[in-house]
């Protein structure tokens, strides 16, 4: 028999559509696949330099579990310039992704039974890890706001046992940012209620103008000594394989991070530890203007592809470099003929009848959206989005 927290888990939706692009693809079908949370570049200079020399150093043994105390500086550097005040390492921990780090912080703060608010549409792995901690998922609708939570409905949701506040902005899967009013305000209500702030900032790299990324410890400092901030290069630097993250917040949560993490992965990856330390002391600008140039670049062309669109909005895609359209109006009208079509309908009938692969709403919480990345080939990306579009200008 299995342990019973198994069965209150779903596989990741986004993984999920990932496999059945790969199946499709393994089948001989022509698949274009706008599913996966990545962007196609290769690996920067100055990462790939500090890999090799890792290696040829011979350094393969353990680190210190959250890992390596001159990344752990030059870490604390980089959030003290972004953060606009003083970090120490002793405030950070290295972890495997910022999967890991959502997971140490979930187990660091909840206690059986403890609310936490995610604002919905939300990546699939935030409820899913609360839950394993014991915790319960209290979704805050932000469909009728711009995808963006209103301080009115993060109030009404409050009880006695809500703990925390996810906030993950640009957002995935919406592409939404969060400006310095919405960011204030919800600190101060950390603030006033007591309340633990989960600031997930993994796309903070691609805000598009004339959007702007805030971390939320720069528009309220008062809120630093109740703030864990999750991020990870996977997006900023297209390192996804490379599981190399981290976790930001009060020494107290940092240590009890690092005994939970002795016990489950110990330190990250050492190559990918030297690798990024690298990184933050040499730079790489050359390659961070490429990788931001190319995602702006798809997002331009993405958008004027899907302006095409006939029942479906054009997509905000403030930041990160993701389009989340909303289906309501189309399904509204197919909807009409009696059967109840919903955005996994949708997504099946784009990759059947179009060949392209995308990532149902109902995966985010959300029956009414699809999720396509823009970070592929810009070809593929063209040819995929005219698909898309002739397909659901005719969809019924």
């Amino acid at each position: 028999m299995l342990a019973q927290r198994t069965a209150l888990l779903n596989p990741s939706g986004t993984a999920a559509a990932r496999a059945t692009a790969k199946a499709a693809a393994a089948k001989g079908e022509e698949i274009i696949d706008l599913t996966a949370g990545e962007i196609w570049a290769d690996i920067a200079p100055s990462v790939r330099e500090g890999a090799i020399a890792a290696i040829s150093r011979n350094l393969n043994r353990y680190t210190d579990t959250i890992g390596l105390m001159e990344l752990r500086h030059a870490l604390a550097c980089k959030i003290s310039a972004e953060a606009t005040q003083p970090w120490s390492a002793d405030e950070i921990a290295v972890t495997s992704g910022a999967k890991q780090a959502l997971f140490n912080a979930a187990m660091a703060l909840l206690n059986p039974g403890d609310e936490v608010l995610i604002p919905a549409p939300y990546w699939t792995t935030f409820p899913a890890q609360i839950v394993v901690a014991g915790g319960k998922p209290v979704f805050i609708e932000t469909r009728h706001n711009n995808f963006v939570p209103r301080l009115t409905d993060l109030v009404a949701a409050i009880t006695s046992k809500t703990k925390a506040i996810v906030v993950n902005t640009p957002n995935n899967p919406t592409g939404s940012i969060y400006d310095r009013d919405i960011l204030a305000g919800i600190a101060k209500l950390a603030i006033d209620r007591d309340l633990w702030i989960i600031f997930d900032e993994c796309y903070g790299a691609f805000a598009h103008a004339p959007h702007t990324h805030h971390p939320i410890v720069s528009v309220a400092p008062q809120a630093r000594d109740r703030t864990l901030i999750v991020n990870s290069f996977s997006k900023s630097l297209a390192l996804t394989g490379w599981r190399i993250g981290y976790l930001a917040g009060p020494k107290a949560v940092i240590s009890a991070a690092k005994t939970l993490q002795s016990h489950t992965t110990s330190n990250p990856n050492v190559i990918a530890q030297h690798a990024l330390l690298h990184y933050l002391e040499r730079g790489d600008p050359a390659f961070q203007l490429q990788l931001q140039n190319h995602v702006a670049n798809a997002r331009a062309r993405g958008l004027s592809i899907l302006s095409g669109l006939t029942s479906v909005p054009s997509p905000a895609a403030q930041g990160g470099f993701y389009f989340y359209l909303d289906l309501t109006e189309l399904l509204r009208r197919t909807n009409r003929n009696g059967r109840e079509f919903n955005a996994d309908d949708v997504v099946n009938a784009l990759l059947t009848d179009a060949g392209i692969a995308t990532v149902s709403g109902t995966a985010f919480g959300d029956p009414a959206g699809v999720r396509l990345s823009y970070g592929i080939d810009l070809e593929l990306l063209d040819k995929g989005l005219q698909r898309l579009t002739a397909t659901l200008n005719t969809w019924n």
